[in-house]
């Protein structure tokens, strides 16, 4: 941006990191995407697509299945739960830490055709997966002509 427009692109920069990553951006995810959420939001997570189901994986390491929890909610996923602090309690501070703990929540809007009362999670190795189906109605299916 140059002349009279700079300042406008200065207040959406300022915006986007006010509302973190949420807002008026020009990243090439576009705004909401979550290419568009700061580096540091926890759990990371991927969002894929098959004919038959919606697939969520979220990278959650050093983690138990209870600290998790799935739920859905008028077409929205939520993940949520709360990390501990795992570092050695004592006198000395920690000289570097990079590791998030606390409370966190991500919420992931689901399609439409996306059927809440058939989802499976399963956490293994740091990852939980989760598996939303299709509505059967939603599936293209082969007409036969006579």
């Amino acid at each position: 941006m140059n002349g009279a427009f700079e300042p406008f692109g200065d207040l959406f920069a300022e915006l986007n990191r006010l509302q973190g990553g949420f807002g008026p951006t020009f990243s090439p995810g576009g705004p909401g995407s979550l290419r568009a959420l700061p580096r540091r939001t926890f759990p990371a997570i991927n969002v894929g697509s098959t004919p038959d189901a919606i697939e969520v994986l979220a990278l959650a390491p050093g983690m138990e299945p209870a600290e998790l929890q799935v739920t859905v909610d008028n077409g929205l996923l939520v993940i949520a739960g709360e990390r501990k602090d795992d570092a050695p309690s004592g006198e000395a501070a920690a000289y570097a830490q990079e590791r998030f703990k606390g409370a966190f929540r991500r919420v992931i809007s689901l399609p439409e055709d996306a059927d809440p009362a058939r989802i499976d999670a399963a956490y293994k190795d740091g990852m939980l997966r989760v598996t939303v189906a299709r509505r059967e109605a939603s599936r293209p299916r082969q007409i036969n002509i006579s």
